[in-house]
């Protein structure tokens, strides 16, 4: 009689031409998986002209496919870039021009990675899709619930970037490198001779690839210089600025304004166009509310809870007390008080490895 073997699970493995999504398709195919190779293009032409081998440029893009041909896996790439600049890029300029701190790798996980990736997963057959994330997801047995867990390696863990991952998209997503560290992830790729493995990887947002935003939103034609006053908390005016766009909250240096005593940006008021100042003192606070949350182990925030909470990529965290609001939003209610907690990046909470969810901070 015959023996008929059961097809592979076939994973849909996102390709950013470095060596983590490298080592994960490794770790894939050494798993038993059926490995499928993607990059999504993100980059708009004009993104692309100006940085060669940053992630998903022309450089990244030839480094996967060599990886996908040395593993010996099929590999496509699929131009997102309409919707990268729609969903992420437009989004980026708009949220400095409302006097919020965007966090575009979040909505880039969100709609790309784990959006159209998803999409494009279906439409070539695949059951699962896997990132070289440093994080890590499981299914609860009581609950059903997938749960979203740090990586192993604390130094690069990245659930941070991932708090607003639906239920739908978290039971479809592997993390081959969640248990990993960094170097463990270099061996692999060096033990499967992968010309990424010594590759050195950017802490850069991927479209501005020399972290000048102001002078990205000005080349991309998202901003115009706009002048408007620099008020101290009185309302005095002490200087002037060409765009409160080009400002963030806690930023002391380049204010081109003269005082006695240091002084910080405190708030940037879109609706009368002022960047406002004052001492670092007044940078501190201990009560914010956070919008659009998005919970991961239940459904909804019924009753206060108390988390570590994160209110920017590198804050370490800190105790606080977080109380259910409407309408999608929650008040958080820090322990200490802690320093330019900005509107418009992600606040996300934690006990121990496992992220409740998180939201975004308004004003």
């Amino acid at each position: 009689m015959e023996t008929v073997t059961a097809p592979k699970t076939r994973v849909l493995c996102g390709m950013s031409g470095g060596v983590d999504s490298s080592a994960t398709a490794a770790l894939l195919l050494d798993q038993g998986y059926e490995v499928v190779g993607v990059t999504l293009k993100l980059w708009p032409q004009d993104c692309v002209s100006r940085a060669e081998d940053k992630c998903c440029g022309p450089q990244a893009v030839m480094d996967a496919r060599s990886v996908c041909h040395n593993l010996g896996i099929r590999y496509y790439l699929i131009d997102e870039a309409e919707d990268f600049q729609k969903h992420v890029i437009q989004y980026f300029a708009d949220e400095y021009k409302a006097g919020r701190t965007p966090n575009p790798c979040v909505m880039c996980n969100e709609h790309l990675k784990f959006g159209r990736l998803i999409e494009r997963a279906d439409q070539l057959g695949a059951d699962k899709i896997a990132t070289g994330h440093f994080a890590r997801v499981e299914q609860n047995s009581e609950t059903g619930r997938y749960h979203l867990l740090r990586g192993r390696d604390e130094r690069k863990d990245q659930t941070y970037f991932l708090f607003s991952l639906r239920q739908d998209q978290l039971s479809r997503a592997m993390f081959p490198l969640g248990e990993k560290t960094k170097d463990d992830t270099r061996d692999v790729a060096r033990h499967c001779n992968l010309k990424t493995a010594d590759k050195e990887e950017s802490m850069e947002i991927c479209f501005v690839p020399d972290n000048d935003y102001g002078g990205f939103l000005q080349k991309a034609g998202l901003a115009e210089k706009h002048q408007g006053e620099i008020v101290d908390l009185n309302g005095r005016v002490l200087g002037h600025h060409d765009g409160i766009e080009f400002y963030t909250i806690g930023q002391r240096k380049g204010l081109g304004i003269s005082a006695p005593n240091p002084l910080y940006v405190l708030e940037l008021n879109a609706d009368e166009n002022r960047v406002v100042v004052g001492p670092v003192e007044n940078l501190e606070q201990d009560t914010f509310t956070v919008e659009r949350c998005n919970w991961i182990p239940f459904a909804e925030l019924t009753e206060p809870i108390e988390a570590t909470t994160r209110i920017r990529y590198n804050h370490t965290g800190t105790p606080a007390t977080i109380e259910p609001g409407e309408n999608g939003r929650a008040t958080v209610r820090l322990h200490t008080p802690q320093r330019a907690i900005a509107p418009g990046q992600a606040c996300v909470f934690y006990q121990d490895d496992l992220v409740l969810g998180g939201g975004w901070i308004a004003r």
